[in-house]
């Protein structure tokens, strides 16, 4: 079984130079990934929320993760649209706390927010209250969060590579290609 910071490098190499970018950030991806993964693995569901930018690669993400065509089983990512489509209402800190009552009672085995967008969005606020979120935070540096700039270029491309990785590193775990326990 292939430790996965390797297997990461390995994975983007593969991808050849429109990856490259990604080598220098994969110390930045490996530990985020490995907390997202091994909470995947032990049950959660990963509810997705983006901001309002982003929403487009929300519903990428939900459309291509449990295609047809995946070799493996069905996994639990759910928007956060899908069971509270009032997200972009939320204004207090009591609204956010009566939303994590909510998550919390639904799903016992836990959850892990995916957040991708902007810090000053309320709904990154309510991602950056649990410890557990896999964060892709754009223009500001957050302690265990992914950094990406809102003015690049190629952004788009950026998620959706980001997304390929993602989507291969859960089929290295789940085929037990790569250990995590030890990253």
């Amino acid at each position: 079984m292939q430790n996965f910071l390797k297997w990461t490098l390995d994975t983007i190499r593969k991808d050849g130079s429109m990856m490259s970018w990604m080598e220098e950030k994969r110390f930045e991806w490996v530990p985020l990934a490995v907390s997202m993964l091994q909470n995947l693995m032990d049950g959660q569901t990963i509810i997705i929320i983006t901001d309002d930018d982003r929403e487009w690669f929300g519903d990428y993400v939900l459309r291509r993760i449990n295609r047809g065509d995946k070799n493996r089983p069905l996994l639990p990512f759910i928007s956060i649209k899908t069971f509270f489509p009032n997200i972009n209402q939320l204004k207090t800190k009591e609204d956010i706390e009566l939303l994590e009552d909510m998550i919390s009672q639904t799903f016992l085995n836990g959850h892990t927010f995916f957040y991708i967008g902007k810090n000053n969005d309320i709904k990154m606020q309510f991602a950056k209250r649990n410890d557990e979120s896999f964060m892709w935070v754009l223009d500001e540096h957050l302690q265990d969060s992914f950094y990406l700039s809102s003015v690049d270029d190629i952004l788009d491309i950026k998620l959706i590579q980001l997304f390929r990785l993602l989507d291969k590193s859960i089929d290295a775990v789940l085929f037990a290609e790569v250990d995590i326990v030890d990253e």
